[in-house]
């Protein structure tokens, strides 16, 4: 589980949710918010709560999620993976543990 379940923005004048839904490149996807998570799994929804055209995600699409709380989120891995504008891994950083 890589997303926090602080709602923090759900006070705020747009509401974005565990997190923002992007393509692989990172352009938000319409209004599609991470809606709610589980130990397991997120679960992604129209914030406007249209009809969400699921033919457009086969199985094995790739979505990029702007986390809500970062922290949290970076707290959850050994290891960066760092892009420069592109899908291309530029870099590796070993995170620090311990202080």
């Amino acid at each position: 589980m890589a997303l926090s379940r602080d709602r923090g923005t759900a006070s705020q004048k747009v509401n974005q949710g565990s997190g923002l839904v992007c393509n692989v490149e990172g352009d938000p996807l319409n209004d599609l918010i991470v809606s709610s998570t589980n130990q397991e799994h997120g679960i992604i929804s129209d914030r406007s709560k249209k009809d969400i055209a699921w033919e457009s995600f086969g199985i094995g699409s790739m979505v990029r999620i702007l986390p809500n709380h970062a922290c949290a989120t970076g707290a959850m891995y050994d290891r960066y993976y760092i892009i420069d504008g592109s899908t291309e891994i530029i870099d590796v950083w070993h995170r620090i543990n311990g202080w």
